[in-house]
């Protein structure tokens, strides 16, 4: 019997199968000597243990179209990360870590500012010159006054998108006014486990409609890049593409280097500073990490 992953937390994974229902289940052992873990989203097949009970084990995971580590979901299409415009100030350096992350992914980034009901038509503006032109289409709205929400709407359609962000921006709020029914979901799943409803712990399947869902998953402090070099660090900077072939040096890091074309674009405002200053943070961490062959 095939079905999806929509949750995993304690060693236990939901399988969902179609016109059937949700199945709780555990992996084979023999996952665990391969070294893989089934993720939320996988494609699997299930051996049934008692269909009154809907348990069952998993026997298979099925080819992925492509697995993320942070957040651990599978066979995505995009991905939706939420920050707040005020309350709390948005962490750019959080923000660009998560876009590097999508971009090596090669996964489309959609980034939503929250509490636009609270914040100045400035603080807007400086929100989309910073991130208009870096390669994602950036939107604001209200979870509490719930506007902008139908737009977002508009754009999960047909597609499976994972939603992140930190904590305490609004994204379950967000999630449930997309998909009110969630959280009576979520409990009906849950209720061997007993926790809090209002913080996300495990990343989750939600359905929207047909052929849409979204991946909730848990709020995120910090993210590490540190799998990437400083040489490729560059090259998540889409907005750079543009101005490097203007850089007097082949291989121009855009730090200290005279005639740079990335320097130059930024000074007149065609790059954001802000983004250009985050580089500059991650490019002098990656430069500090000591790598070992």
């Amino acid at each position: 019997m095939q079905g999806k992953i929509i949750k995993g937390i304690a060693g236990f994974y939901y399988v969902h199968v179609e016109g059937q229902g949700t199945y709780e289940c555990r992996a084979k052992g023999i996952f665990r000597k391969d070294g893989v873990k089934p993720l939320v989203g996988d494609d699997v097949l299930v051996d049934v243990l008692d269909d009154a009970q809907m348990t069952g084990n998993i026997r298979e995971i099925l080819p992925r179209r492509n697995a993320l580590l942070r957040p651990a979901v599978a066979n995505v299409d995009q991905a939706l990360v939420i920050f707040a415009i005020v309350k709390p100030q948005p962490n750019f350096n959080l923000l660009d870590r998560f876009l590097i992350r999508m971009e090596r992914q090669g996964l489309p980034t959609i980034i939503c500012f929250n509490k636009q009901d609270i914040a100045s038509a400035g603080e807007k503006e400086a929100l989309r010159q910073a991130y208009g032109i870096c390669g994602c289409r950036v939107l604001f709205f209200s979870a509490l006054e719930n506007e902008g929400v139908e737009e977002i709407r508009a754009l999960l359609q047909g597609k499976t998108t994972t939603v992140a962000g930190p904590s305490g921006v609004g994204k379950s709020s967000l999630i449930n006014r997309l998909s009110p029914q969630a959280g009576m979901e979520t409990g009906a799943i849950s209720r061997k486990i007993e926790r809090g409803r209002h913080t996300t712990r495990h990343s989750e399947i939600i359905a929207l409609g047909e052929a849409s869902y979204i991946m909730d998953t848990p709020g995120f402090t910090s993210l590490s890049i540190a799998e990437i070099t400083k040489e490729e660090l560059g090259q998540y900077y889409p907005e750079f593409v543009q101005y490097e072939p203007y850089c007097r040096f082949s291989g121009c890091a855009h730090m200290s280097e005279p005639s740079c074309g990335v320097k130059e674009a930024v000074e007149d405002g065609r790059i954001s500073r802000v983004r250009y200053e985050n580089y500059r943070v991650l490019y002098q961490e990656l430069k500090d990490i000591k790598r070992y062959d």
